[in-house]
């Protein structure tokens, strides 16, 4: 499996498992799963679907086991998997230009007022480095930065 398509799935769900499980756990879970979906040990009289369903999910349990169970794969997957959820895109409550925001030449930063009173505050650097989500410092709010240069 190559890392490009490493995270397609959630091979944790499909183990019945989390990050947080230890690798006898994990194997446990799998080594239960693969008996349930083996098509050879499913029933003879099972419908077609049930079967092919019963392939799929046992493909899926086995891919998943190749991943989780070897440590450098698992290791992978789970810094990819943090990798994205710390990209993730953060709730935008408002997108003001950078215009709008008022120059404080005593902190060397831009700052502008949240509607509950509190400050966006953006430093000189972050503005060189292209850092343009901002938090209220005082309560939940996030705005974007629209930098027309």
């Amino acid at each position: 499996m190559t890392s490009e398509n490493i995270l397609q799935k959630d091979w944790y769900e499909i183990l019945g498992a989390s990050p947080s499980h230890s690798m006898q756990e994990l194997r446990q879970n799998y080594q239960k799963l693969v008996l349930l979906y083996h098509p050879d040990k499913q029933n003879a009289d099972v419908p077609v679907g049930e079967l092919e369903e019963c392939v799929q999910r046992f493909i899926e349990v086995d891919q998943a086991w190749k991943i989780l169970g070897n440590e450098e794969t698992k290791k992978e997957y789970d810094l990819q998997r943090r990798e994205v959820t710390m990209s993730q895109t953060w709730p935008v409550d408002a997108q003001v230009p950078l215009e709008d925001m008022h120059w404080v030449a005593a902190d060397q930063c831009y700052k502008y007022n949240c509607r509950c009173g509190g400050e966006y505050v953006l430093s000189k650097e972050e503005v060189e480095e292209n850092v343009f989500l901002l938090c209220c410092n005082s309560c939940s709010l996030s705005i974007e930065i629209l930098n027309g240069s």
